[in-house]
């Protein structure tokens, strides 16, 4: 990791009939978006006690390649927007220790 490393913690909380075809959706983008350049890391959380509530722990290289990597996001958001209770909560931030 390099000190430009950018960590993101973005929540995403379905509709409660929702959750099964969220889950599906955001389990197929797993992947392809480990493969993007600058992803450090990628991964997708179902919380335990909220089957409709989904985090994603990112680290992207730069402030950059999350930019691009966001940008490419805007095609999924047509498949998301009927499937969500609230708007997703992205948080981006700087490791310090």
């Amino acid at each position: 990791m390099t000190e430009k490393a950018v960590r993101v913690v973005a929540d995403i909380k379905a509709k409660p009939d929702k959750a099964s075809e969220l889950r599906a959706i955001l389990g197929s983008m797993v992947e392809p978006i480990r493969n993007e350049d600058g992803c450090i890391s990628y991964e997708l959380l179902e919380n335990r006690n909220d089957p409709a509530n989904f985090t994603f722990l990112e680290e992207w290289s730069s402030d950059e390649t999350l930019q691009a990597h966001l940008g490419g996001l805007e095609k999924n958001l047509p498949k998301l927007m009927g499937l969500l209770a609230e708007p997703p909560d992205i948080r981006s931030y700087s490791l310090i220790a």
